[in-house]
């Protein structure tokens, strides 16, 4: 082990957005003793939760030089997990007395009620009073060493009072997200189509595609969610997915105008999109439901985090990468996961290593940690671009992270509601955001959230 950065100190952080993972991590920072400023460069809370009608000029969001819009969500958005398994452990995400009428009090509630409960953190923690809104970080970047401490200079900018700032802080902690940057698929053909191709990033309602034929990419919960949307109003719907053998085709039940394919094989300039399957139909719109890139333009390294097929390293647990640990570290890498509870126990995390309450490993054992796991995932034929896919992995992580922090772990209602919504969402894709029965867990959650009433 290092050894630790005894006796505990407090330390200037610069934390970069106030989305769900930047609120959690102020929050921990500030009870650990720090002294914290958050950069957001919206003019409120809530990250990508934030609803907007406004889409990019460039519907496959690739032109650098386009105004970029920091929301993916669309209109019809629900949550794909159940709200007592979401919240922050001890802020549990319930419909709390006194709030308005026009709150969401579902188990699968709107992104609306996503942010207000953001919203909600945000003021019941006070944590309003760090946020500097409207501010776009330009530049993060090592400065001097002081005391071995790695200084970190931050450049910003403030939309309104056009005021250029140059700070340094003793530590940066990078919470911007990844549900900006468009990951697309590759099409063969698709230079010379004619139709309109777009990425999910900038879908918000159903009405622009309005009797014609659609094409979507991908297997996620938006692809699901939209093309179902979508459905309602289109002449026809076709979802192709890579992961589908190549003879699928499967036409959705209940649904007359909605099939499954496997991938597209290529496209062609009269309109035709043709699949694995065989199937050629001609398409109007093709949409990229195909996710995103981990993106951190402000951020100058000289090389030591890179973002190599939408692998983020290196990076010692998904957090801190070991040339600058543990002066530089991110939340919310990790994906296929609960998120808020997850944030939580990250940023507490960082806030006890950053005190030297916690003792990191050297930077050898860490790297040496490191390149043990990328070497496992090559062996079993994992891509890059999995290496911060989680699922059922992510309780044993979140466990890790609990027993550093010297907190409790995961709880096992919060596990087997997780699980049990995992399968309902495969067995009834149409309904399982209105029907459960998983009643003996929600009751064992009520009993956790009196404590924290």
């Amino acid at each position: 082990m290092a050894p630790s950065l005894s006796p505990i100190r407090s330390h200037h952080v610069a934390v970069i957005g106030a989305g769900a993972a930047g609120l959690v991590a102020a929050r921990e920072l500030r009870r650990e003793g720090h002294s914290v400023v958050v950069f957001e460069r919206q003019k409120q809370v809530g990250g990508t939760w934030i609803y907007t009608d406004h889409i990019e000029p460039d519907p496959l969001s690739v032109d650098p030089t386009r105004s970029v819009v920091h929301s993916s969500v669309y209109g019809s958005l629900r949550t794909n997990l159940p709200r007592e398994c979401m919240g922050y452990r001890d802020f549990p995400f319930t419909i709390r007395p006194g709030v308005s009428e026009s709150r969401d009090p579902r188990r699968f509630p709107s992104h609306s009620e996503v942010l207000a409960y953001l919203q909600d953190f945000a003021k019941e923690f006070a944590i309003e009073e760090m946020i500097r809104f409207e501010t776009a970080v330009l530049k993060v970047a090592p400065a001097v060493e002081s005391e071995g401490i790695g200084k970190w200079r931050v450049e910003s900018t403030e939309n309104e009072k056009k005021v250029l700032r140059d700070e340094i802080y003793d530590a940066v902690v990078v919470c911007n997200g990844h549900y900006i940057e468009p990951r697309l698929a590759e099409i063969p053909g698709i230079r010379s189509w004619p139709g309109k191709e777009m990425h999910s990033h900038n879908y918000r309602i159903p009405e622009p595609f309005r009797d014609q034929v659609v094409v979507l990419i991908g297997n996620s919960a938006s692809a699901d969610d939209i093309s179902r949307d979508i459905a309602r109003v289109a002449k026809e719907v076709h979802v192709a997915c890579r992961s589908n053998d190549a003879d699928t085709l499967i036409k959705r039940p209940s649904y007359t105008n909605l099939w499954m394919h496997s991938m597209i094989e290529s496209v062609h300039e009269d309109g035709s999109v043709v699949f694995q399957n065989g199937k050629t139909i001609s398409v109007d719109v093709i949409m990229h439901c195909t996710g995103y890139k981990y993106h951190f333009p402000f951020l100058e390294t000289n090389g030591n985090v890179t973002v190599d097929d939408n692998r983020v390293g290196p990076l010692y647990k998904d957090v801190f990468p070991p040339a600058f640990a543990p002066w530089l570290s991110f939340i919310g890498i990790p994906w296929k996961v609960v998120p808020f509870p997850m944030f939580e126990l990250q940023s507490k995390w960082i806030a006890g290593v950053l005190s030297g309450r916690i003792p990191l490993p050297s930077k050898e054992d860490m790297i040496m940690e490191i390149k043990t796991l990328y070497a496992t995932l090559e062996a079993q034929g994992i891509a890059k671009r999995y290496t911060h896919q989680m699922g059922i992995t992510q309780f044993e992580y979140n466990h890790w992270l609990a027993s550093q922090c010297g907190c409790s772990e995961t709880e096992e209602w919060r596990k087997e509601m997780y699980l049990t919504t995992g399968v309902r969402k495969r067995t009834h894709p149409e309904t399982y955001r209105d029907e459960w029965d998983d009643h003996h867990l929600v009751s064992q959650a009520y009993q956790d959230f009196s404590l924290y009433a």
